[in-house]
């Protein structure tokens, strides 16, 4: 084995060990991992907020014991291949030994880890990103027409795992037809390749006409509920935290195209960056949204660097690394929920000094939301056994959620495989089964619920009482409320239908 091979070995087993520290015991899964989890138990061609790549992912997990070493297992995989992409782009672009492991350790050491943390389509959605744009590097490179047609399938697969991947193409054609690369218009295999990426994605387009195009209404709840309270500058600062300790290196790329002979052919790339960022944060995109567009930056600038740190300025090659390093070593202290909720809490002025106490309505809270969206679960899903425990008629009882985070960490913790948690939101909308008369309802509320005596259920229950609520006082669920509703007296299952119809089109 060559002394890169045990290298990249080293930083992929680097990697993978930092995925199992920077989470602390006290913490569940996220809010978000639930509901992809689900959707590995209802396989489709869409759903209401992601394309179906994560569902298969999730089938997968399932399949392999349904733990949550593989829920965290793929995405950290993912990231790892991003760092594999990175290494290749490389070492085609000429790279030695310090680059490698320059751009390796700014690959590792990166807000990269932290999107790397949840099972999320985020991981795979950056390794599309990264990946993508090798395969740009290898057609400048060879004008061979193998490398569009690899391009187009990763395309297809990526539109299957996240559309964001749309960004990158919006940015990418201004960017060739700016440059050299313009006449890559005139060759038909492009063509070809964008019929075969159109092919693959065509299941998931039927999928969306057939169920009215769900994602433009997400599109525009997203819009309204989140993207609006996103500040454009603030969005700019970002880009800047995701890489800060190896900025001088993305820096290094972009003057690379403009100063290095050799790299001049490239600068589609820089192009492509400057038009797909600007339509980001034209759009109020969240941060996280851009961040498929650096990893590449890092290959070539590893490999500018590492031709200015020669001779004389060859000490600087053992600096830029540790300095990666050392820079990161702040931002891994307060970006990854390695301290309990409690001493984060004790220290929240760090925190909301570095805006990440902000959620995604615009305010502060005690913890950052993604920490805050990994508490309470477990304890919630041990409430709502303790009342189905209770009911003898199980057959007929369903558990009925405010939204999904709650269903999904139900069904995923509950000791009983076949309680089948729901809500009317999300895609449980789909999966709620009327077969069986519902005569039982295991209510689950938000605290911010208005009609905590339930006086809109009372007409319809002879029996309805509070069991328990959820106590964490660190979750996002903290002050949720179970409620056990007994003995019908309408058909529920008509109520229900009705509801379900009601909130479908909403």
């Amino acid at each position: 084995m060559t002394k890169k091979a045990l290298i990249l070995g080293f930083f992929i087993l680097v990697k993978f060990a930092l995925h199992y520290v920077i989470i602390a015991p006290e913490y569940d899964l996220h809010r978000d991992e639930y509901l992809h989890l689900d959707q590995g138990k209802h396989l489709a061609w869409g759903y209401l907020s992601v394309p179906p790549f994560t569902s298969w992912i999730s089938f997968l997990i399932q399949l392999l014991g349904n733990s949550e070493h593989w829920v965290k297992f793929f995405p950290a995989l993912f990231g790892v291949l991003t760092l594999v992409v990175v290494w290749k782009a490389t070492e085609k672009l000429g790279g030695n030994l310090f680059a490698l492991i320059l751009g390796a350790t700014a690959i590792t050491f990166s807000a990269l880890l932290r999107i790397n943390m949840l099972y999320q389509p985020n991981s795979a959605d950056v390794l599309g990103w990264t990946l993508l744009y090798f395969f740009v590097l290898q057609y400048i490179q060879t004008g061979t027409n193998k490398w569009l047609y690899l391009a187009a399938m990763l395309a297809g697969i990526s539109f299957l795992n996240k559309y964001n991947i749309v960004f990158l193409a919006a940015g990418l054609a201004p960017a060739l037809l700016l440059t050299r690369h313009r006449k890559l218009f005139t060759n038909k295999g492009l063509y070809l390749a964008v019929l075969l990426t159109f092919l693959i994605i065509l299941p998931n387009l039927i999928w969306q006409y057939q169920h009215h195009f769900p994602v433009i209404h997400h599109m525009k709840l997203l819009s309204k509920t989140q993207l609006v309270n996103v500040n454009r500058l603030d969005f700019l600062k970002e880009q800047v935290l995701f890489f800060l300790g190896s900025a001088f290196v993305i820096l290094a790329a972009f003057i690379s195209f403009f100063i290095y002979p050799a790299f001049r052919k490239y600068q589609v790339f820089f192009w492509s960056f400057v038009f797909t960022l600007s339509l980001f944060t034209y759009l109020r995109a969240k941060g996280y949204y851009a961040i498929g567009l650096y990893p590449i930056f890092i290959a070539f600038g590893s490999v500018y660097l590492e031709t200015i740190f020669t001779k004389r300025l060859a000490w600087l090659r053992p600096v830029a690394v540790l300095a990666i390093i050392g820079l990161f070593i702040p931002a891994f202290r307060v970006a990854f929920p390695m301290k309990s909720p409690a001493d984060i809490a004790l220290d929240s002025k760090t925190y909301k000094n570095l805006g990440l106490l902000r959620w995604e309505d615009g305010k502060d809270h005690e913890l950052p939301q993604d920490f805050a969206d990994m508490l309470g679960w477990k304890e919630l899903a041990e409430k709502v056994d303790a009342a189905y425990e209770k009911i003898s008629d199980k057959k007929h009882t369903l558990v009925l959620c405010d939204n999904y985070g709650q269903a999904g960490a139900i069904n995923y913790y509950s000791k009983f495989k076949n309680i089948s948690a729901v809500t009317l939101h999300a895609d449980y909308i789909d999966w709620i089964s009327l077969n069986d008369e519902v005569k039982n309802i295991i209510l689950v509320q938000n605290a911010d619920d208005d009609d905590k005596e339930r006086k809109k259920e009372k007409p319809l229950f002879r029996e309805i009482r509070q069991t328990d609520s959820l106590k964490n006082p660190f979750a996002r669920e903290f002050g949720t409320s179970i409620y056990v509703l007994l003995d019908a007296r309408v058909s529920i299952n008509d109520i229900l239908r009705k509801d379900m119809e009601e909130k479908r089109w909403r």
